[in-house]
This record gives C-alpha cells, structure tokens and sequence, in this order.
C-alpha cells in the first residue's frame, strides 16, 4: 500500500474514490469530485460494518439481518450498492489516469496489483487471528471485489465504450438465468423437475463450490453466499456501475445525469420484482434478479444523492463529515472492522462466552429489549472504528491499495 497526503489539501485517494468532471452546464469542465459518491460510499461502508456486528445475530431487527434466503433485506442492498460503487470508480480513475498520459500496459499491471492486493487481504481477513490453513476460506467479500474489479478496468482499458458493456451485462444475467434453470446438478437432478430451483444444497453453485473446496473451507459448510459460478452475475453489478460512471461522464448536466439515474433505477426495481417470479430474488446465490432489484436501489440512492448534495448543495454538516471519513478510506475501514471483529470474537472472558458476547450481554442487562441492545452494540461498534479512520481523514492521508 501507500499513500499520499497534503496540508489542507487531500492529494489522492483511495482505490474506490473518483474524480470527476461535473458542472451544471451541459460543457465539460475542469476535474472536481462529486461529494455525492464519497458520502454515497461512506453509508455502505458504515451500513456494512453495522449489520456485520450485530450484538445478536438472533435478536437483532430484520433490516439488519439478511434474508435467510429467498427474499431482500436493506442489508442485501450493501454488497452490491459497494460493487456498483466500484464499477462507477473504475472508468473515473482509468480516464483520470490515461488523460495524464498512462500506457495502457502500466494501466493493466496496476489494476492487476491493486486487484491482487485486495484478494490477499481478502485471505487475511478471512483467515485472522487463527490462521489455520485447513479452515482458510478462499472466498469471501475483498476477494469477489478483487475479481470483479480486475474483470471491469480490464474491459475499459480493452474497450471503454458503452454498448458492448450493455450485451455483457445481458449476456450475464440470461447466461446465469440458463445455468441455474436447465444444467442439470449432478446428484440432483435438473431443477424444477427433479429439486426444486435453488434449493439450498442442490443447486449448481453450490454444487461446484463443493467439488473445489472441502467444507472447511465454505462459509456455510454445504455452500458459500460468494462462490464461484454466482461471480458471473456479480460482474453484472460493477458491469451497471461502469455503465453508470459512463453516463456521468457525458456532456449532460448533473439534472440530467440524476434524472436519467433515477429512471435508470427505477427500471431496474420493477425488471428485478417481475423477474423475481421465475427467478427468485437471492443474495446468497447473487440471482440476476436480485442483480436488477439491488442495483435499481443503489441507482435510486445514487440519483437521490447527488440531487441532495451536488445539486442542492446540501453538503455542510456532523453526516457530511462522518461519512465522508469511512467514504475516503473505504477499504481501510472495511478491513479495520473484520480485523477487530476476529480480534473481539477470539477473546473468551468466560467458558463459551467471547469478548463481543460479553459486552452484547452488558448492554442486555441495562436494556431490556435485545433488538435495541443489539443495536446498541452494533453502533457501538461502528463508532470505534470511525474513531480509528479519523486521524487520516483529519491528516488527509487517503490510503492507495
């Protein structure tokens, strides 16, 4: 890693970060950021660290648990509004860097670093603080990030127009569609003849994932909501976000640009719902339905955003900066939160009772109620680790990956 930094000034940022050309005119102007993305990031990544901890699993409020399998929760709404972020960050920092003048080549070598970087931290989150190579999970959030990201800046450096992203995410979707409702899954059967369509360990992702690794290795023994097959339609998540950055990139004004987000986003909720009947909508197996619904929700958030702060100018305030902090050091705050989660978790104060679980039943027992004491904890939680991302927030240090 490595980073930069300015008196008053930031000088970088970090991977996930834009700069862009925005201006209410329909010309384009000199490079600025639209504060919209940054602020945009920082409640994924503050939301993802909230419903990541709960205080109890078991006791916490249904929008802060995802759904236990078909369905959608605000929770489902995290890891790909993050993705799409990524995907819009991809064509902003590629163009950024191939106007100042970078070859194409290096251009790839430093979209290969960055994407294996963030696979390796992927494996040290996964793995911390035990370290056990017969329990290591290859998959996982960072690494899903890590593919989809070298699959998307590649294909902008290859080809950085429009239409060919729109038949890949098509192609995507349907392909996923197709595999998931005719290919037979050995032991199974064909589904919705012989097991009914994704059913929780006879379907085809689960399946492979179960060829590859052991159980050891799967998050959920018998599957894995990150696995490999369903990181075709992931692609088509960052595959709308690029789009998304392509559109905001036009000579168009920010009116326009949300304008055109928002219808953008509301197709993508109605396709999503309708498709949810013949394919239900499922996070844990990333359906292209759930690709559609989610990412009409994160367009939805995107437009709402940047009509609120880059077109109303509603950018001063306590939310403002506290999200900012997480949004300018995503991944650093990201990867804070797992570490200090396996730290807490590995911590046993009692027999069967960890650290994370000891301060859970402290809260309980001032506050009857175990949802809001789970919540408690939960913000709790993420306050800590915006107090650990602060101090580079306040020096202007943006870490690079």
């Amino acid at each position: 890693m490595r980073y930069k930094y300015g008196k008053g000034k930031a000088q970088t940022m970090s991977v996930m970060n834009t700069t862009i050309v925005a201006g209410e005119t329909g010309s384009m102007v000199k490079p600025g950021r639209l504060l919209s993305l940054d602020l945009l990031r920082g409640l994924t990544i503050g939301f993802m660290i909230l419903v990541n901890n709960n205080g109890s699993e078991a006791a916490a409020y249904w929008p802060l648990k995802h759904a236990a399998w078909n369905g959608f929760t605000p929770t489902d709404l995290v890891f790909p509004t993050f993705l799409f972020l990524v995907g819009i960050s991809t064509v902003f920092s590629t163009a950024s860097r191939l106007a100042q003048g970078a070859t194409k080549q290096s251009l790839f070598l430093h979209t290969l670093r960055r994407a294996v970087i963030l696979f390796l931290l992927g494996l040290l989150v996964n793995s911390f603080p035990q370290f056990h190579l017969h329990t290591l999970r290859i998959y996982g959030v960072l690494p899903r990030i890590a593919v989809c990201y070298f699959v998307v800046a590649t294909l902008y450096l290859v080809w950085p127009g429009w239409k060919d992203k729109v038949v890949l995410v098509v192609a995507a979707l349907a392909g996923y569609w197709i595999i998931m409702r005719f290919v037979p899954v050995p032991g199974y059967g064909v589904p919705t003849h012989d097991v009914p369509l994704l059913d929780h360990d006879g379907n085809l992702v689960a399946w492979l994932d179960r060829q590859i690794f052991s159980a050891s290795h799967l998050y959920e023994r018998t599957r894995d909501p990150e696995g490999l097959i369903s990181t075709l339609p992931a692609l088509g998540t960052a595959l709308i976000g690029m789009l998304t950055g392509l559109w905001l990139r036009t000579e168009r004004t920010l009116k326009a640009k949300a304008r055109g987000i928002e219808y953008a986003g509301l197709s993508g909720v109605l396709l999503g719902w309708l498709w949810n009947v013949w394919f239900p909508i499922n996070k844990k197996l990333w359906t292209s339905s759930y690709v559609l619904f989610a990412a009409g929700w994160s367009l939805l958030l995107l437009a709402f955003s940047i009509w609120l702060v880059d077109v109303r100018g509603v950018r001063r305030g306590w939310w403002t900066t506290f999200l900012q902090v997480f949004g300018t050091n995503a991944i650093v705050a990201y990867v804070f939160s797992e570490l200090l989660a396996g730290a807490i978790g590995s911590i046993h104060v009692a027999p069967g009772v960890n650290l994370g679980r000891w301060m859970y039943n402290g809260i309980h027992s001032v506050v009857p109620d175990a949802a809001f004491a789970s919540l408690l904890y939960s913000l709790g939680f993420v306050l800590v680790c915006w107090l650990a991302v602060y101090p580079l927030y306040r020096r202007r240090i943006f870490i690079k990956i």
